[in-house]
């Protein structure tokens, strides 16, 4: 276990994670992987019963497959949603475009197909737990030594030097950095910075992107704070801890 994970162990409580996924091969491997990682870790073979876990005992991120006995995953992110803001990785074997869409929309914060790697998932559970920690009350503002974005005072600084962003520019910038780590989707992004008119004007979309990594200096093949989920929509990937 590095060094990193074990400061967390020591410094709080750890994290739950509730796994809720039908097969039983799949619960005991993600049991003893988060738990290799210091996490404690709950389990729910159906959606009634992974709701009922999550009312009842809590848990600070969720693991859910789609394909579950009594109800369809997506039935059960839209429920709880209605009253939970946990974090959700969606694991399934769905690997549509429009099965992501529809998880994404439904309030999923990441959606991971199987089969997958081990490795990739625990740093996606870390990402989110990190971002989710003291969300509610976190600065509306992301420094990561290079990129600084001052929410509150529409500021954009790359290196201590102003970037002076168009309208739409910094509104893309500033919605993903408000949801860092996690997938906006591209439905999403058309009608927050459009309308509902423009959700499928993905080339509106396109050449705004373009237009604003070219201000930043990213790189879309090797994606420095925003990375393109295929497809799917934008993700911010900066962290707030880099040096």
């Amino acid at each position: 276990m590095s060094d990193e994970v074990q400061a967390d162990i020591h410094s709080a409580p750890p994290a739950c994670v509730l796994v809720i996924d039908d097969e039983p091969q799949i619960r005991k491997f993600l049991g003893i992987s988060l738990r290799a990682q210091g996490y404690r870790v709950d389990t729910a073979d159906a959606g009634a019963a992974g709701l009922a876990a999550l009312a009842t005992q809590s848990a600070d991120l969720v693991i859910l497959d789609l394909g579950l006995p009594d109800r369809d995953g997506v039935e059960v992110l839209r429920e709880l949603r209605q009253w939970s803001r946990v974090p959700v990785i969606v694991l399934t074997v769905r690997a549509a475009e429009a099965e992501k869409v529809a998880a994404l929309d439904a309030g999923a914060n990441d959606y991971v197909t199987k089969p997958f790697g081990v490795q990739e998932l625990m740093a996606r559970v870390r990402a989110l737990l990190r971002a989710h920690t003291g969300a509610a009350d976190a600065p509306q503002v992301f420094d990561d030594g290079h990129l600084r974005v001052d929410l509150a005072r529409r500021d954009v600084r790359l290196d201590g030097v102003p970037i002076m962003l168009a309208r739409k520019e910094y509104s893309l910038l500033s919605l993903l950095v408000r949801h860092a780590g996690r997938v906006v989707t591209q439905p999403q992004l058309l009608r927050e910075l459009w309308s509902p008119a423009h959700q499928h004007d993905t080339h509106y979309l396109r050449i705004l992107v373009g237009k604003l990594r070219g201000k930043l200096g990213d790189d879309a093949a090797a994606p420095r704070w925003i990375a393109t989920e295929a497809g799917v929509g934008l993700r911010f990937i900066g962290r707030c801890d880099e040096a």
